[in-house]
């Protein structure tokens, strides 16, 4: 969340970046958090006060007085305790309505952010690779992989409902080898390795950003437990510090975390979404980077460049779009996205196909820090608030659909790109006999 004193000093700046990621003011409203952030500030003051009167009155009872002046402090005591309950009470109140009230505040954009509603509007930055000419029609990686017996859309939906699947055959181990891949890219960049769990506090899914419950809401809750599934490691990963004062000469910490990832994907349709790139559940490696506010800028890219590296060595062609503010995520400061080349998009305006997100990097300052409690030491002695990054290194079922998509042969048979070759034992997926 945003500081409550910055809100206040600079609120049409506030203000004016809500409407810029098309949020609805009336939802997240600047105006109301310093309205009660006064009160707040208001009540405390006058806690302060009663609290010093009613020391003030004690310590005059422990004095020798005549029964009438004691008389007099008692029946004073009384009064203090009793105003004293009724503005904690209040205080409590106005507590509890300011943080339900200022969660919904964003982060701040970054000032080179691209103004935009849609993700139709984000600016791209970077390409790399060339599209594949195919000399024949290309397929969808759902009709290859049909093909190819490499996946059960159907009897996933009959045990589990729609927007599950089974991976079977060679598609195992090729899910197995993209994981192993990307792992291995980022214990070279001096990662440290996790496999976290796949439940998490509500507490910790509201610090990250994650909205637990109600329609709107992602994830799913499990019932009477305060728990949910993860929706990404950044949850997990995440949390793990909270509440913690990190040793500054440690910081940067560089964490990626394997788990699997739950969604509820409500409303989510188009003929886009279909098969492997919208999913209930699928397998993510992800990064997570505490640092200080002077080395978030350059950790961003970094966290960029290896997810270009990643892709790059798959030789799947992409390109980078810087996130516009209205498809920026309330957490993030600044996002890119990697767009993959997925030639199953084709349709009448893209007939050759289109770029799909594959992945994504965040720099969310100290937005979520600020929620969990997360803090160092600086060198000037004072606690002050971690800056978190985030960013996707594989999310798998996107990038087996990039690849078989990219990768397929006119005989239906699938090549397997070389750096994955010796991680999954052959390189080629042809059909059955």
């Amino acid at each position: 969340m945003l500081d409550y004193r910055f809100i206040k000093e600079n609120l049409e700046a506030v203000k004016k970046n809500i409407i810029d990621r098309n949020m609805d003011p009336s939802k997240a409203d600047a105006d109301l958090v310093v309205k009660l952030f006064d009160e707040r500030t208001a009540l405390t003051t006058a806690l302060q006060d009663l609290q010093q009167k009613r020391n003030a009155n004690a310590a005059s009872m422990k004095q020798k007085l005549d029964p009438e002046t004691r008389q007099k402090y008692i029946d004073e005591g009384k009064s203090l305790k009793e105003q004293i309950a009724k503005v904690e009470s209040q205080l409590k109140e106005t507590e509890e309505k300011l943080d339900e009230v200022g969660r919904q505040i964003p982060n701040m954009a970054h000032p080179e952010t691209p103004i935009g509603k849609l993700d139709t509007e984000n600016l791209e930055v970077k390409k790399v690779g060339t599209p594949r000419k195919f000399g024949f029609k290309a397929k969808s990686h759902v009709e290859i992989m049909e093909a190819l017996d490499l996946i059960d859309f159907e009897r996933a939906t009959k045990v589990s409902g729609p927007k599950f699947y089974y991976l079977k055959n060679e598609a195992v181990f090729l899910e197995q080898a993209l994981i192993m891949y990307a792992m291995n890219i980022l214990r070279k960049h001096g990662f440290t390795t996790f496999i976290t769990p796949d439940v998490a506090k509500e507490e910790i899914l509201k610090g990250i950003g994650f909205n637990p419950r109600g329609n709107e809401s992602n994830v799913y809750a499990i019932e009477e437990e305060g728990t949910c599934l993860v929706a990404t490691a950044e949850i997990t990963l995440g949390g793990y510090h909270s509440g913690e004062i990190l040793d500054k000469a440690k910081l940067p910490l560089m964490y990626c975390g394997l788990s699997h990832c739950f969604r509820r994907e409500a409303g989510a349709a188009g003929q886009f979404s279909k098969g492997l790139y919208r999913v209930h559940q699928f397998d993510k490696v992800e990064m997570f980077v505490y640092s200080t506010p002077e080395q978030s800028d350059e950790l961003h890219e970094k966290l960029r460049q290896i997810e270009e590296e990643i892709f790059t060595g798959l030789g799947i062609p992409f390109h980078v779009v810087d996130t516009c503010t209205g498809d920026l995520g309330a957490p993030a400061y600044r996002k890119w996205d990697l767009e993959a080349w997925m030639p199953g998009r084709a349709d009448e305006a893209h007939p050759e196909g289109d770029y799909g997100e594959v992945t994504s990097t965040s720099n969310c300052t100290d937005f979520q820090a600020r929620r969990l409690n997360v803090k160092y030491r600086d060198d000037d002695g004072k606690n002050k608030y971690v800056h978190m990054l985030n960013g996707t290194a594989i999310a798998v079922g996107r990038a087996m659909l990039a690849l078989i998509e990219n990768y397929q042969n006119e005989d239906g048979s699938v090549t397997i790109p070389e750096v994955l070759v010796p991680l999954c034992g052959f390189d080629k997926i042809g059909p059955k006999n």
